[in-house]
C-alpha cells in the first residue's frame, strides 16, 4: 500500500492496518534475528580461524625468542630488554599452571557430573553411633567450575597478549628502534592508554559480580536444581533442555502457569506503558497551554508523587484498598455498598487495580519528560498548520505526537521492558495475589519476574526460576532490538521528518 492510499483511509481502518503492519514487522524481525544467529556464529569462527592463522605465521617466521614466547610466556620481552614485563607474563603463566594442577583441572572435570557422593548418615563402629558423612555439593561444584572456566578464558587472553607483545617487540627491534621500558609502558597507561586504566577495575567488578553469577544462573536452567534436589543432602545434575520443555510445551501445571502469566505480563506491560505514556503527554499538553497559569506549581504537585519512595506509596494504597481499608469503610458509611469491594481479593479486580495505581506513579514521570520536549517543538509548524486550517486534534496527530514519539522512542522501549520486569508494583501492592490452585506457586497478578522470585524464595525451584529468567531476557532482547531498529529515532537519528 502506498503512502497516499494509507492517508486516504478512514481512521477506523488505519488502526487495524497499523496493528497488522506492527505484527508483521515483529514476525519478520524475529525471523531475521534467528537467521542472523548462524551468520554471526560463522563470523565468529572465521575470526578465530583468522587469528589462529596469523599466530601460526608469527610462529613460523618469528625468530627464536618469539617462538620461545609461545612456550614460555614473556620470553621475547625478557630477552630483548623490558625484563619486568616479561617476568610478569611468566608469573601469570606459572600461577595458572599451579592453579590448574592443584584445583583447576579437577573443578572443570567435576562439571561433568556435578557431584557423586551425597551427604548422609552412616554408622560409626568405633563410636557406636550414627554420624553425618560429608558429601559433594553440586552448587559449589558448579560455581567453582564456572570460576575455573573463566580463569582459563582469562589465561587465554593473557597468552594472546603475550604473543602480540612478542611480535611487537620483534618488529620494533627489526626496525632499529629501542624497545620501551617498563616505566615507559606504565606512563603510557596513565597517558595515551589512560582509558584502559580507568576501565580495568569496573570491568573486573562487572565480571566478578555480574557476568560470572549470570553464567552460573543460566547453567542452572539446564539442571534439575529444584526443591527435591537440595545439595549436599540430594545432588542435582544436568538434564539438558527438559526445564524448557516443561515450561513451554508440556501439559503440566508449570506450563499451565507459565503461559497465562506470560499473557498477563504482556497485557500489564502494554497498559502500564501505553496509559502512562499517553496520559503523561496529555497532562503535559494541558499544563503547557498558554491559558494555564502557575505552571511550575502544577508541575510540582504532580512531581510530588515521584518524590515519595515508590514502595511507600504502594503500601499505603494496599492498606487503603483492603477489605477493611478506608475506601471500603467510607463507601459503606455513605451507603453506596453493603459488602467490601474485592479490590485485591478478586483476580480481575486486582489486575485492574494494579494498572490504575501504577498511573499514579508513572504519569508524572512521563509528564516531566515530555514537558521539555513540547517546549522545543518549533512554533512555525503549528503556525503553518493553523494557516492550512488544521484542527487541534489534527495538529496533535501530525505534529505533536510524532515529534514526541520520535524523541522518546528509546524511553518508551525502556519503559516497556521495565514494566515486563516491574517487581515493585505487583509485589508491594498485591504480593502476586489473589492466590489460586490453577497456578504453581503463583497468583492471579503475578508477573514472570514475581513468579521467578517466589520459585526462588518460597519453593526453591531454582532451575525453573533460571529458565524463566532466560525466557524473559530473550523476549526483552528481541523486542528491544526489533522495536528500536525499526523506529524513526534509529533510522533518522537526529533528523525529525
Amino acid at each position: 500500500m502506498s503512502q497516499i492510499d494509507y492517508q486516504m483511509m478512514p481512521w477506523y481502518k488505519k488502526i487495524p492496518y497499523r496493528i497488522y503492519i506492527g505484527i508483521k514487522e515483529i514476525v519478520l524481525g524475529c525471523i531475521a534475528f534467528f537467521i542472523s544467529i548462524p551468520k554471526g556464529v560463522c563470523k565468529l569462527f572465521k575470526a578465530i580461524g583468522g587469528g589462529v592463522v596469523s599466530y601460526y605465521k608469527a610462529f613460523r617466521y618469528g625468530d627464536i625468542r618469539t617462538k620461545l614466547s609461545f612456550i614460555i610466556m614473556g620470553a621475547s620481552n625478557a630477552l630483548r630488554g623490558p625484563i619486568i614485563k616479561g617476568i610478569l607474563f611468566l608469573i601469570g603463566e606459572v600461577a595458572f599452571v599451579i592453579y590448574m594442577a592443584r584445583v583447576g583441572v579437577s573443578q572443570i572435570l567435576a562439571l561433568r557430573h556435578l557431584g557423586l557422593v551425597e551427604q548422609g548418615w552412616i554408622f560409626d563402629e568405633e563410636q557406636g553411633i550414627d554420624i553425618l558423612a560429608k558429601g559433594d555439593n553440586s552448587m559449589l561444584i558448579l560455581l567453582y567450575g564456572v570460576f575455573a572456566l573463566f580463569i582459563v578464558v582469562g589465561f587465554v587472553l593473557l597468552y594472546i597478549s603475550n604473543i602480540r607483545a612478542a611480535i611487537t617487540a620483534q618488529e620494533i627491534e627489526a626496525s632499529g628502534k629501542k624497545l620501551p621500558s617498563f616505566i615507559q609502558d606504565v606512563k603510557d597507561y596513565f597517558d595515551g592508554k589512560f582509558y584502559k586504566t580507568l576501565l580495568t577495575m569496573p570491568i573486573i567488578g562487572v565480571l566478578m559480580f555480574t557476568i560470572i553469577p549470570l553464567v552460573y544462573m543460566i547453567l542452572i536452567a539446564f539442571t534439575n536444581y529444584d526443591n527435591a534436589h537440595q545439595p549436599p543432602g540430594k545432588l542435582f545434575t544436568w538434564i539438558g533442555i527438559e526445564n524448557f520443555k516443561t515450561m513451554l510445551v508440556s501439559n503440566g501445571l508449570i506450563s499451565g502457569t507459565f503461559w497465562p502469566i506470560l499473557g498477563w505480563t504482556l497485557v500489564w506491560a502494554v497498559f502500564a506503558t501505553g496509559l502512562n505514556y499517553f496520559l503523561g503527554i496529555l497532562l503535559a499538553l494541558l499544563i503547557n497551554k498558554k491559558e494555564i497559569k502557575y505552571k511550575p506549581f502544577w508541575r510540582t504537585i504532580f512531581i510530588t508523587s515521584m518524590a515519595i519512595p515508590q514502595f511507600v506509596s504502594l503500601l499505603v494504597m494496599k492498606n487503603m484498598l483492603n477489605a477493611d481499608g478506608p475506601i471500603n469503610v467510607l463507601l459503606k458509611n455513605w451507603g453506596l455498598i453493603e459488602r467490601s469491594l474485592p479490590f485485591l481479593t478478586n483476580g480481575n479486580w486486582a489486575r485492574v487495580v494494579v494498572i490504575i495505581v501504577n498511573l499514579w506513579i508513572g504519569i508524572p514521570y512521563t509528564m516531566l519528560i515530555t514537558s521539555g520536549i513540547l517546549m522545543n517543538i518549533p512554533d512555525y509548524l503549528y503556525e503553518s498548520a493553523k494557516i492550512d486550517g488544521a484542527s487541534p486534534v489534527r495538529m496533535f496527530r501530525h505534529i505533536t505526537f510524532p515529534y514526541v514519539l520520535f524523541v522518546t522512542t528509546p524511553y518508551l522501549i525502556t519503559q516497556f521492558i521495565g514494566n515486563i520486569n516491574n517487581f515493585n508494583v505487583i509485589y508491594f501492592l498485591t504480593g502476586g495475589g489473589p492466590s489460586t490452585l490453577e497456578y504453581y506457586q503463583a497468583g492471579k497478578t503475578d508477573l514472570l519476574v514475581t513468579w521467578l522470585y517466589k520459585l526462588t524464595v518460597n519453593s526453591k525451584d531454582y532451575c525453573y526460576a533460571s529458565t524463566i529468567g532466560i525466557l524473559v531476557f530473550v523476549l526483552s532482547a528481541i523486542f528491544s532490538l526489533i522495536a528500536f531498529r525499526r523506529s524513526s529515532a534509529y533510522k533518522n537519528e537526529e533528523v525529525f521528518q
